[in-house]
């Protein structure tokens, strides 16, 4: 079980990091890993181009003021080895100033390939689906 807890607080500290505008933290989580779009086919291999990605979140005071909701957690993996894979949906809700309503803005899916390194689990892998979109001037430049 403590590869499963591991590998599940890593998903889970992606929304963490981005969700508190620690935007260096989520690039390193993907430093020896591949970032890819399905919508696009955007194949990204180097901490600068993911961090470029990154660079387009929209921050206030800090923050981007949004909330990643992770679910339906699935990891796939065989007790002692050291690569695994997973999935899971995600939905992000995005706050506004004070007084303006909560709104959710994306929801898709994660598929992940996972690498056991001197560290801990990592990233290998990480391809964003996207399925539902709502109103994403708030969160992204562009």
């Amino acid at each position: 079980m403590a590869d499963r807890d591991d590998i599940s607080a890593l998903v889970y500290r992606y929304a963490e990091l981005l969700d508190g505008g620690d935007l260096d933290g989520v690039t390193d989580l993907f430093a020896d890993a591949t970032w890819r779009s399905a919508a696009t086919g955007a194949v990204l291999t180097t901490r600068e181009q993911v961090r470029a990605v990154y660079e387009n979140v929209i921050l206030y005071d800090g923050v981007p003021r949004t909330r990643h909701l992770m679910d339906n957690l699935i990891i796939d993996l065989v007790e002692g080895a050291d690569e695994a894979t997973g999935r899971c949906y995600y939905t992000v809700l995005q706050g506004g100033e004070p007084g303006t309503p909560i709104a959710p803005i994306l929801a898709g899916r994660y598929v992940d390939r996972y690498r056991r390194g001197p560290d801990g689990w990592q990233f290998a892998d990480r391809e964003f689906h996207v399925h539902l979109t709502g109103d994403l001037s708030r969160h992204f430049r562009g």
